[in-house]
């Protein structure tokens, strides 16, 4: 069989590692370390070759690429089903990883994986994963636990499939109770000593437990976390997030963000592990005693939204910690779109507003400020997540960004900075302006008359446009800006809007003292053609009145330190 360059780097890592398996480590309190890697598993994973195999791209053709393909999962379930349920993963670990040892008596683990209408595939891929690259006697059991779900495979046909597997079994719920209440179903009934979450469509990777539960053996209170990896909703090619090993964090409209590792934070070696502010979510493991006695989730959340947040923060506060995992990575299928309705009438706003204001303390402000309407709503009845956290003898929130999270103001701070411009984006050569003309993600930007003074609705929606402490400009006034930005690529580029990401680059603008908006990172200047409204980029000339615009309003402060920079 002809290897390609990557199984031949593989099988020399085999190779190489397989000589130094036998060999058993100390350390000072007389544990055993040991080499949890399963060589004889990672040499058969190397040989596989067919669709989908070393997390490679499925070659799709347009009949697997029909809306059909996603609408029951989010995902396309026709590749899904074409790649092996046992297939192999590329090993994207740090090299490091290889010779890392571990704790050799290692805590066993209940897997928890709760589900909804879940693809056949996909779904039993996650468990194959799970049996094939974990070590059997650290697997209590595999627990699936069925949110409700009504699609026929997922009833006798699971039923009949895993009772081949002994360490696996099927909870399932009386009423749909949303992915919170199915995975504290799923804790309550686990016997392992450490609980570990994944979602129902992951693939674990090589070595993938080991180092999860050695963190936990070494301090129970630890909340651990693996790598998570993209499995590409399209064509299930494997690959890592991009700027791959980051803290969470989030903005103080509560999404969730993630932020570089501070030069302070970061290790000799980057595949050790390393604190997180917030975990993403779904795929983390925890000493099930420890789980209990931080009370689990709050049982007051509802359905989905805002349980990482209150996990996290209650950990950190109440004498645990969390950590990111580098040597533990896990494929996740990130879906194009959520394809089962959530329940009408319960809110994700109903979530963060709770885990506010039992939480945040003074810090709550710095959400309402930026989302008015959650501070009217109500939380529900937050006295016993306030006894508890009291018993606890929690720290405050205040601790919590000054130790833990002090680097995420610096990305979000919660008292926005001072805007340098704002309002209308006049075009002096036409007259006309910058219009988002509901521009969607993705969509150009136009060149429209002007609706300042035709009514406030019209102005507020179209026309309003925030030059941002960050240097990027983006769509709505000071106090609600959304969340994208005016981006361009080239020289002669349309100025597009895209997905705000803060780190300057294609999005970074100066708007100079002769009123153009230059684009450092293609050099040129944003201009416009009154004859189709387009809005591009362009070779600067100061001489050209359609490549000077005029802001309604400006900070001459904020711009002079700008163009200082």
């Amino acid at each position: 069989m002809l290897q390609t360059p990557l199984e031949c780097i593989i099988c020399h890592a085999i190779q190489g590692s397989h000589n130094q398996q036998k060999k058993i480590f100390f350390l000072g309190d007389g544990q055993k370390l040991k080499d949890w890697h399963d060589q004889e598993a990672i040499r058969r994973d190397a040989q596989r070759v067919g669709n989908g195999e070393q997390g490679r791209p499925y070659p799709m053709t347009d009949a697997e690429r029909v809306d059909q393909a996603y609408r029951e999962n989010g995902f396309n379930i026709y590749v899904s089903d074409k790649i092996s349920l046992n297939r192999s993963l590329p090993d994207i670990r740090h090299p490091n990883c290889n010779s890392k040892r571990y704790l050799e008596t290692l805590p066993n683990t209940s897997i928890i994986i709760p589900f909804h209408n879940e693809g056949w595939s996909s779904l039993l891929r996650t468990v194959h994963s799970v049996l094939n690259r974990s070590p059997p006697e650290l697997i209590a059991e595999i627990v699936l636990v069925d949110d409700f779900s009504d699609r026929e495979h997922l009833k006798k046909p699971l039923e009949d499939y895993m009772a081949l597997f002994p360490s696996v079994r099927i909870l399932r719920t009386k009423k749909r109770e949303g992915l919170i209440r199915t995975r504290m179903l799923g804790a309550s009934a686990a016997t392992g000593d450490v609980i570990t979450f994944l979602d129902s469509h992951c693939e674990a990777n090589v070595n993938w437990l080991p180092p999860l539960l050695d963190r936990i053996a070494r301090n129970r209170k630890t909340i651990v976390c693996p790598m998570i990896d993209v499995i590409d909703h399209d064509d299930f090619r494997y690959e890592t997030q991009a700027g791959d090993a980051m803290r969470g964090a989030f903005d103080w409209e509560m999404y969730y963000k993630r932020i570089p590792i501070p030069p302070e934070l970061q290790k000799a070696d980057p595949s050790d592990p390393f604190e997180s502010p917030v975990m993403a979510g779904g795929l983390f493991a925890v000493d099930r005693k420890w789980f209990w006695e931080l009370g689990g989730y709050d049982p007051g959340l509802e359905i989905w939204g805002g349980e990482q947040y209150e996990i996290s923060f209650k950990v950190w506060m109440c004498g645990g910690r969390m950590e990111d995992i580098p040597c533990s990575r896990v494929g996740h299928i990130y879906r194009k779109y959520v394809p089962y309705k959530v329940p009408a009438g319960v809110s994700l706003a109903r979530n963060l507003k709770r885990v506010a204001e039992v939480w945040m303390d003074e810090y709550a402000e710095h959400i309402y400020q930026r989302r008015p309407e959650y501070r009217h709503l109500s939380a529900g009845d937050v006295a016993a997540q306030k006894k508890l956290r009291s018993s606890l003898n929690c720290k405050s929130f205040k601790w919590f960004m000054t130790k833990i999270a002090w680097d995420l103001p610096k990305f979000y701070p919660p008292v926005e900075p001072p805007a340098a411009a704002w309002g209308e984006i006049r075009n002096v050569g036409t007259g006309l302006c910058a219009d988002t003309k509901h521009g969607a993600l993705g969509s150009p930007l136009r060149l429209e008359s002007c609706v300042r003074g035709r009514g406030e609705a019209a102005w507020n929606n179209m026309q309003v446009f925030t030059f941002t402490w960050r240097e990027d400009i983006r769509p709505g006034d000071p106090q609600h800006t959304k969340k994208f930005c005016f981006d361009a690529i080239s020289n002669t580029s349309p100025v597009t809007l895209y997905d705000c990401h803060s780190m300057k680059g294609n999005q970074l603008w100066k708007y100079r003292k002769d009123k153009t908006l230059y684009h450092p990172v293609s050099g040129s200047c944003m201009d416009c053609s009154e004859s189709d409204h387009r809005i591009f980029m362009n070779t600067c000339n100061p001489a050209s009145l359609t490549q000077q615009w005029l802001f309604e309003h400006t900070n001459s402060t904020v711009l002079e330190k700008f163009n200082r920079n």
